[in-house]
């Protein structure tokens, strides 16, 4: 079965960085899309980041280039590095997995998710 087990929230302050791990497991990790999403309470979840076989994309909207993400297939991680740290970036953080092998932007396994909290 499939497991994607986030880790690395935490309370951070305005300005700092944080780095978010997802461990994988139960599915064929290098063939497969990763993501990282976002849900702050009261709002709709926000695409953050991805990473496939073909590349990586961010949503420069909200993330302004402040985020980048990396993948050790070796390990079936994927890492979400966050810098510059606002107090909107506040919210809860999802890893998701693609839901079959080769396809992007279609994410059927989400992990429980790890709570990042940024102070002013």
């Amino acid at each position: 079965q499939v497991q994607l087990v986030e880790s690395g929230g935490g309370l951070v302050q305005a300005g700092g960085s944080l780095r978010l791990s997802c461990t994988a497991s139960g599915l064929p990790f290098s063939s497969r899309d990763m993501a990282w999403f976002r849900q702050a309470p009261g709002k709709e979840r926000e695409f953050v980041a991805s990473i496939s076989w073909s590349g990586w994309r961010t949503n420069s909207g909200s993330v302004k280039g402040r985020f980048t993400i990396s993948r050790d297939n070796s390990k079936n991680m994927v890492y979400l590095q966050m810098y510059s740290l606002k107090p909107e970036d506040t919210a809860v953080y999802y890893c998701a997995a693609g839901s079959a092998d080769y396809m992007e932007s279609s994410y059927g396994h989400w992990g429980q998710g790890t709570q990042v909290t940024v102070s002013s």
